[in-house]
């Protein structure tokens, strides 16, 4: 499988006492340094913003997600450029250029300058800066979704799942329409970074808000990601794994309908029951 996001390995097997060398794929973790360059015409500045562990591959969407749920920018019309800072050794740095134009407020920025692929919240500072306002305010009890499309959902995206199919190692953010139907799957070994790709790649094609989709994250259900739900509007959040209990605060907050557990024929529904439908 040729892919950058994958690389292989050779590995020792054990299976009932008995072992074998074979080759294995591993999914790629590399860091990503995202630098910002922002100002008037006559004052432009640049900075490091942030230094993620993540899958290579849609690398401006993620630094685009990233951006507009950290709260940087306003619009899409507000960046100028994305591109990787080539070099010999790396393509591991990319630079956002924001046009003059934009206003940016760099103290919006509540990320510590390193952040793990496990979990993007731990490098908030303090509950108060993690809260971003949204700008936009999510319709109350829409969209209506059928109850027996959630169950459908982790199927479909894990049909769709290449780099999980051969490593295994992957989280997967897949956004859906109230039919169940796939609207767009992005995967990394963060599950913040799986949806912040996600994010930037319907920002940058000009489709925010999200009022009319269904989320789903493989994994659990962090108060970062109903954070970056709500900034991107989106009513309806389904995780297969818990919610924390944050989580489950701040859905009840921004009005957002908030599903855990899901499973081929249940799950638990936290907040805005009104949008499930039996």
């Amino acid at each position: 499988m040729a892919n950058s996001s994958v690389n292989q390995a050779t590995i020792t097997r054990f299976n009932q006492g008995i072992s074998e060398s074979s080759p294995d794929l591993l999914a790629v973790e590399e860091p990503l340094e995202i630098r910002l360059e922002y100002g008037s015409a006559n004052d432009r500045k640049e900075q490091t913003l942030s230094i993620t562990m993540r899958t290579p591959g849609h690398d401006e969407e993620l630094t685009a997600g990233f951006l507009w749920t950290e709260g940087l920018i306003h619009s899409a019309e507000d960046i100028g450029s994305i591109r990787h800072c080539l070099t010999e050794e790396t393509n591991n740095v990319i630079k956002a250029i924001i046009k003059p134009s934009a206003k940016v407020d760099i103290n919006k920025l509540t990320r510590h300058f390193y952040t793990s692929s496990s979990c993007g919240v731990c490098g908030k500072t303090s509950m108060e800066a993690v809260i971003q306002s949204s700008k936009f305010q999510i319709p109350l009890g829409t969209p209506k979704v059928d109850r027996d499309k959630l169950y459908g959902l982790p199927q479909t995206m894990r049909e769709q799942q290449l780099i999980f199919e051969h490593t295994g190692g992957l989280h997967a953010s897949g956004l859906f329409d109230p039919n169940g139907e796939l609207i767009l799957l992005r995967e990394d070994v963060g599950r913040h970074n799986a949806l912040d790709k996600l994010i930037g790649s319907m920002l940058l094609n000009n489709k925010l808000p999200l009022f009319d989709h269904v989320l789903l994250v493989s994994g659990r259900a962090s108060f970062e990601l109903v954070q970056k739900a709500s900034m991107a509007g989106i009513p309806i959040l389904v995780a297969v794994g818990a919610p924390s209990s944050l989580a489950v605060d701040l859905a009840n907050k921004t009005g957002i309908t908030l599903v855990g557990f899901l499973r081929s024929n249940k799950f638990n529904l936290y907040t805005g029951a009104e949008r499930v439908l039996p």
